[in-house]
């Protein structure tokens, strides 16, 4: 692990693969760790060099205050593009998960010539906050229990960690693997405060993000090979929401994964590093995978 400065701001990056490979850059949501090691390494087999970073704010790129941020969501996705010319090789194939999708989906939208592939993953259309009339809104029950709980400890990594499992366990994910990565992301911010350790163990930063204006009526001018992942189980971003994407940018592939929820399981990595692998092949234009 290492950083880049683009921007006047530091990422946080991790490498994979042979250097001098085809780029794929995996846009944190919002620390690079929501991007599974199996995922990142199926990948690199696979004869990509796969880097994925942090957004700001979040692991170990430039952290100011999470609470009032001074860059908006077309910063990030100005982020990506950066790292994407730093890092070389000509246009990479961006991948963005759940927030980290939606600076993807701008930043493909905004700096084009960037970017020579697209997927998303367990994300949507719209910006933080109530969503367009025909997309599916969080299920409120889930969202009920979620909030519902007290907040840890935050200078407590085993309290994190449990707590991190707990929700994982209410989203529909799995509680051992988010307690292991709730711990690895304590691990890397940089610092105790409730602020910091929220944006980075919840993503709050985003719901203080600025993101106007609204993309999603320009996906349909998105001109590059896209892939849609979500999990069917998703209780968060339901999957009518990587279902509109799909249907709103030319020719995208749709991979529903039948058992996953937010989070893409590592029984799930092969199945999508293979879609990530071949997208831009002649293949049929929607599937499901079982696993």
């Amino acid at each position: 692990m290492t950083t880049v400065n683009v921007n006047e701001v530091e990422l946080g990056i991790e490498s994979f693969g042979e250097e001098g490979a085809p780029l794929v850059l995996l846009a944190g949501g919002t620390t690079m760790l929501s991007w599974p090691d199996a995922l990142c390494e199926r990948l690199a087999a696979g004869g990509r060099r796969v880097v994925r970073y942090d957004l700001r704010d979040s692991g170990t790129s430039t952290t100011a205050d999470p609470q009032a941020p001074a860059y908006t969501l077309r910063d990030l996705a100005a982020d990506a593009a950066a790292l994407a010319g730093v890092l070389g090789g000509g246009p990479a194939h961006l991948a963005g998960i759940g927030v980290g999708g939606m600076v993807a989906q701008v930043a493909v939208l905004d700096h084009p010539g960037a970017f020579s592939a697209l997927t998303l993953a367990g994300t949507r259309a719209v910006a933080p906050g109530p969503p367009d009339d025909d997309l599916p809104d969080h299920d409120q029950a889930t969202m009920s229990r979620l909030f519902a709980r007290p907040m840890p400890d935050w200078t407590d990594r085993e309290a994190v960690a449990s707590f991190a499992a707990r929700g994982a366990e209410i989203l529909g994910d799995d509680p051992a693997a988010a307690r292991v990565t709730a711990a690895r992301v304590w691990d890397r911010t940089p610092g105790t405060s409730a602020a910091v350790q929220t944006a980075n163990q919840l993503g709050t930063v985003f719901s203080r993000l600025d993101c106007a204006p609204r993309w999603r009526e320009s996906l349909p001018g998105i001109g590059i090979p896209t892939l849609v992942v979500h999990g069917r189980r998703n209780r968060f971003f339901p999957v009518g929401n990587g279902e509109a994407i799909a249907r709103e940018i030319p020719g995208a592939r749709l991979l529903v994964l039948e058992e996953a929820a937010t989070a893409i399981p590592d029984a799930a990595a092969g199945e999508v590093a293979e879609a990530m692998l071949t997208l831009g092949e002649r293949t049929p234009p929607s599937w499901r995978a079982v696993w």
